[in-house]
């Protein structure tokens, strides 16, 4: 494959190998070897998960101040949140991950986290 487009996808294919074979650590770079990859893949997976839970509390947030739920829709959701954000930390501790661990690297979008 040739031409713009094919470029564009090499230069994402090398970010992306950039992203999975980093040094770790301070960087926020995933390092996938044999002897990490539960924890690395862990790391992956809940980030991911708790950039969706921030998320979904932001346009929980937005709804609340626009007035678009009831009282028993915040109180539901707010106990869904907070419920979501237990299991994401009890599951990075059992891979022995801190909070800050699941913040994720972007690139030019910065931390997940």
């Amino acid at each position: 494959m040739t031409g713009p487009f094919a470029e564009d996808l090499q230069l994402e294919a090398r970010d992306i190998a950039r992203l999975l074979s980093g040094a770790g650590g301070e960087s926020g770079r995933l390092r996938l070897d044999p002897e990490t990859i539960e924890s690395d893949l862990a790391r992956i997976v809940l980030g991911l998960m708790e950039f969706l839970r921030q998320l979904m509390e932001l346009q929980a947030i937005r709804r609340m101040e626009n007035g678009s739920l009831t009282e028993a829709e915040e109180d539901r959701l707010g106990e869904t949140l907070m419920r979501a954000e237990a299991a994401i930390g009890k599951l990075a501790d059992q891979f022995g991950l801190s909070p800050a661990d699941l913040s994720l690297d972007l690139g030019p979008l910065g931390r997940t986290i």
